[in-house]
């Protein structure tokens, strides 16, 4: 087994309770960690035989764009998106993180991690 990572990705969204996080939007990050069976690609070097993470990071991209008022929701749509796409992965795990968030205070960012074993 691989791990398989992707890291920081960096997106604008519209994620938030608050009416102004969904009209102004703001910075986000995720990383994701795909645990997949990657013999076959080691031995072929062929794109088909593992994960195409140029895909995964469209299917990000995608939920990103899709305003949740909940972080929760947002890593819980890409598992699954991800996972309907690559039935081969055995294990995700995905941080969705907002830069700055409106707290009253200094705060750098807030984060929710969800891992879903298959």
């Amino acid at each position: 087994m691989a791990i398989i990572e992707i890291e920081n990705m960096e997106f604008y969204a519209y994620h938030g309770c608050f009416r102004e996080e969904q009209v102004v939007g703001n910075q986000f990050l995720v990383s994701i960690q795909l645990e997949v069976n990657t013999k076959m690609a080691q031995e072929s070097d062929n794109l088909i035989d593992t994960v195409n993470y140029l895909k995964v990071y469209q299917i990000v991209s995608k939920e990103m764009q899709q305003k949740s008022k909940l972080l929760e929701h947002v890593a819980e749509r890409i598992i699954t998106t991800v996972h309907d796409n690559f039935h081969e992965i055995k294990r995700i795990w995905v941080k969705v993180s907002k830069v700055n968030p409106p707290l009253g205070g200094k705060v750098e960012r807030v984060s929710v991690t969800l891992e879903r074993k298959y």
